[in-house]
């Protein structure tokens, strides 16, 4: 699909604001309110927009821990992934999880109140009976980084 300059503006100004108004939005592109929310229904018909989400301070409502984790599977056939990958998206606390190639399955990104509540999820995962061989855990101390916007403009410049 062919994006222009446009669009990817329109893209760029809802990732800083999902709340951003219509009027506003077209104001910030450059478009009448009308062409701008044609081009924002496309985008979103596309797929390119897939969601607008409210950013929660969670530090905020309750002291949490953050945690990654890298799995490693028992055995490696289509059937063990799709085991792990249907199970763990049922998994609440595991707020994302990517298969990685190299020595690692996979990496997941979990949420817990506190250590203890993470051990107890781990060892429910370890119950579930769902191939895990070995995991290492790795313990989010301070947040340094966290960006919830793509730089779309900087990776298009590649492409």
């Amino acid at each position: 699909m062919k994006l222009d300059s446009l669009d990817l503006k329109i893209l760029c100004a809802l990732q800083a604001d999902g709340r951003i108004t219509k009027l506003k939005l077209a104001e910030a592109v450059n478009l009448s309110p009308s062409a701008c929310f044609e081009r924002m229904r496309r985008l979103e018909q596309q797929g390119l927009i897939t969601g607008y989400h409210a950013d929660v301070d969670l530090r905020k409502l309750l002291r949490a821990s953050f945690i990654f984790v890298e799995v490693t599977l028992k055995t490696h056939r289509r059937v063990d992934f799709d085991r792990f990958e249907d199970h763990i998206t049922a998994v609440p606390e595991v707020l994302e999880c990517y298969a990685i190639g190299g020595g690692v399955d996979y990496i997941l990104k979990m949420v817990a109140v506190d250590i203890a509540h993470y051990q107890e999820e781990i060892d429910a995962l370890l119950e579930a009976d769902i191939g895990i061989d070995r995991y290492f855990t790795y313990i989010v101390t301070k947040p340094v980084k966290r960006s919830l916007e793509y730089p779309v403009r900087d990776l298009l410049a590649w492409d």
